[in-house]
């Protein structure tokens, strides 16, 4: 029976942010839930304060004569705080955060900021009273007096700032006004809004027969069984016109949505299009903002001000207290996985928010993950198409070029000839081009330009890491062996490390097309907001007819002018350590891919690799998700990788490596003890980065085919690292179904 509620006092209060144990009377005994607000006696005096009942328990973790009863539940409490703090326990269970780390996640917003103030002067006296004032003060030539009447008799109100700065009042004037009853002061709450007006176009869209059917199919969904929605659409397909209006349709219902995007460089163009249909009711809330603006759009969420907030995973936690859909556009990308604990995934984090809140999860993607259409494959995802572009305009076209040959005709430039004359050819017809270098994992791999030879672990399948010391190692099982620049398939000497940047991209595309009007976007270029959107903005104005940059250009940008993509170095993503490589690759050539030919005059891609035939980029080619996602799986399956099996890294640092080592080595043992049948232990071996800030690191893979398995195991290990606390110098960190290399 769980007697026992641990229970976070307020979580305004940071110096008492940590749980405490609290008894359950006989009387609140079943009624007690997880993220129900409580009042409960505290410290010596015994006073009352609220706080968050995060776990229930059946023992005590002290002498149960020291420990108070709960005193009552807050029937006036808030239901949305208590759904967040519901969820905040769920990601600590689910990801291996502790409670507190999980609750700063979710109630970001710890303290209140200064509400923003705007003091206005009200016009109290009758017309006649007012006006009989008015003529004395031009009778006396009181201009000052005289000019701020006339506008209050005019507009009945007027700003205090206002009547100090347009009308050249003064205090001493405001002053006298309130002392003959001519005005009165009230104070107006202004909000931040960090969404800058502007005029936008009516929207005036029709949506055709595909997107109609999609609209239908989740509508009925979210009446229903409201399982998660996967639309699978080809770039330019209209997926955001339906996410629109399903939104609309939740708004009719007096529900409001969220919708999350994977990076905060795309908040401005997403917000303008929503707000072209939902004006003022739509806006943005991400980690750029200051406090101030977090602060503002939280209260305006709560408090029903907003129907629709846009963001990065983080939006994810916005205090809606009627939520109808939650809305992940690109759900492939990985920045949708929390690197900071709580390690979290905003997919399946929305996925147990939507069940809570009663709402619908909406996952959209020209590339959806492995993971998630492997789910609608198996029937726990709503599978839906969209297979065709808006107005029936055609994909692009394609070209494969095998940097192999380019090299055996002594062409040593990055252009190969082809792309060369493609260009070109659009600059000779005043179209524009997109260069996209795929730097992800650049430098990671040594390539022989001959073959196209990679080096892989040969348990594991991902290419080896080169290190500075001459030696290849694997991050998985920590194989390692000697480096050497002798290619082991061809003989040739010409192993090497691809390289490449877009600073000498862009200085090579000068050289080469002297006329071109070239513009750079990368993060170098790009370190603010407005120095982002003023890139974007020029581009899409003609300004400049190549846009040369790294990831930031293919993701979600709609330019009708473009008709050419080049992606040079598609190989660099392919070849990283880590076993999501062939699927990023096929996810960002094809993204690539999609920005061109978004007009009516069509588009081509050229996409130079040393390995034209490796299905991720034969398949972006052709513009193939199944046959590529056919390949991937078959591959996971045989590998044992998610999301066929699932995968727990743990990780262990410290200051010393003996100690690292030896706290790793402890928890392998007390893993291998547990005799879990179908578990797979991978490790210790030395993290990629094996010391980092000034810490050790190792890391031990399990693989197992349960997630709650491994779940139970981390409960375990946590538990005995708790124990040892005090003589452990060591930290454990857990991620589940990891995305990046550590």
């Amino acid at each position: 029976m769980e007697r026992y509620a641990n229970i976070i006092i307020d979580i305004s209060q940071e110096k008492l942010d940590k749980t405490f144990q609290y008894s359950i009377p006989e009387e609140l005994q079943g009624k007690l839930k997880v993220g129900m607000r409580v009042q409960v006696p505290f410290g010596n005096g015994g006073r009352m304060i609220s706080g968050f009942v995060v776990s229930l328990s059946g023992d005590p973790e002290i002498d149960p004569a020291r420990i108070k009863p709960v005193a009552a539940i807050d029937e006036q409490a808030i239901v949305i705080e208590s759904q967040l703090i519901a969820l905040a326990y769920w990601m600590h269970k689910n990801y291996g955060a502790t409670i507190n780390q999980a609750l700063k996640t979710v109630l970001p917003v710890k303290e209140k900021k200064t509400a923003k103030i705007r003091r206005k002067l009200v016009l109290t006296a009758d017309e006649i009273t007012a006006r009989t004032y008015l003529i004395d003060f031009d009778k006396r030539r009181c201009t000052a007096k005289a000019r701020l009447l006339r506008n209050l008799i005019a507009q009945k109100w007027v700003y205090y700032d206002v009547a100090i700065k347009e009308y050249n009042s003064n205090p001493a004037l405001i002053k006298e006004f309130k002392e003959k009853n001519l005005i009165r002061e009230e104070h107006e709450r202004i909000f931040r809004n960090p969404v800058q007006k502007q005029e936008l176009p009516a929207y005036d869209l029709e949506l055709n027969d595909s997107q109609k059917a999609v609209v239908a199919a989740i509508q009925q969904n979210a009446a229903s069984d409201r399982k998660p929605c996967l639309i699978h659409g080809v770039t330019g397909s209209g997926k955001t016109e339906v996410y629109m209006e399903l939104i609309a349709g939740a708004i009719q219902e007096g529900k409001q949505a969220i919708v999350l995007i994977p990076e905060i460089s795309l908040t401005f163009q997403t917000v303008n299009r929503f707000a072209s249909r939902f004006g003022n009711r739509v806006t943005v809330l991400h980690s750029k903002m200051s406090p101030g603006e977090r602060y503002d759009q939280y209260e305006r969420a709560r408090d029903g001000e907003v129907d629709v907030i846009i963001g990065p995973r983080s939006a994810l936690f916005t205090p809606f207290s009627n939520l109808g859909y939650i809305i992940i556009d690109e759900e492939q990308e990985g920045s949708y996985k929390s690197e900071t604990l709580p390690k979290y995934h905003a997919r399946e984090t929305a996925i147990e928010r939507a069940r809570m809140a009663g709402a619908t999860v909406v996952m959209g993607s020209a590339t959806p993950s492995i993971e998630s259409y492997y789910r609608a494959k198996q029937g726990e995802y709503l599978l839906l198409h969209m297979p065709h572009r808006v107005k029936e305009r055609p994909m692009p076209m394609c070209y494969p070029v095998d940097m192999r040959e380019e090299f055996a005709r002594r062409n040593f430039s990055v252009f190969s000839e082809q792309l060369r004359k493609l260009i070109w050819g659009r600059l000779r017809l005043g179209q524009q081009v997109m260069l996209f270098i795929n730097r992800r994992g650049l430098a990671s791999f040594v390539v022989c330009r001959d073959c196209g030879y990679v080096v892989k672990c040969p348990n594991c399948d991902v290419p080896l890491k080169t290190h500075l010391n001459g030696i290849r190692t694997c991050h998985y099982c920590g194989y390692v062996e000697k480096d050497t620049r002798i290619c082991p398939q061809c003989g040739s000497g010409h192993l090497s490390f691809m390289k490449g940047g877009t600073e000498r991209l862009e200085q090579l595309t000068q050289e080469a097309f002297p006329d071109a009007r070239i513009l750079r976007l990368d993060a170098d270029t790009a370190k603010t907001k407005e120095q982002y959107e003023n890139i974007l903005s020029a581009f899409g104005k003609g300004e400049a007819n190549i846009l040369i940059g790294t990831q930031m250009i293919v993701k979600g940008h709609d330019f009708k002018g473009v008709t050419l993509m080049g992606i040079l170095a598609a190989d660099l993503s392919l070849y990283t350590s880590d076993y999501h490589a062939a699927e990023r690759t096929f996810q960002l050539l094809t993204q690539a891919a999609g920005r061109t030919g978004r007009g009516a005059s069509g588009g081509e891609v050229v996409i130079q690799t040393y390995n034209p035939d490796h299905y991720s980029i034969r398949c972006a080619g052709a513009q193939d998700y199944e046959s590529f996602y056919e390949e991937e799986i078959f591959y996971r399956q045989m590998m044992h990788y998610p999301p066929v099996w699932h995968m727990l890294l743990i990780l262990v640092y410290a200051p010393r490596k003996d100690e690292a080592g030896e706290t790793a080595e402890q928890i392998a043992a007390q893993i291998a003890g547990m005799k879990v049948e179908g578990l797979q232990t991978i490790g210790p071996t030395d993290a990629i980065l094996s010391r980092l800030h000034g810490l050790s690191r190792k890391v031990i893979y399990l693989k197992h085919a349960d997630y709650q398995t491994l779940v139970d195991i981390k409960d375990k290990v946590e538990h005995t690292m708790e124990q040892n606390a005090k003589k452990c110098r060591a930290t454990v960190q857990f991620d589940f179904d990891p995305m990046n290399e550590y």
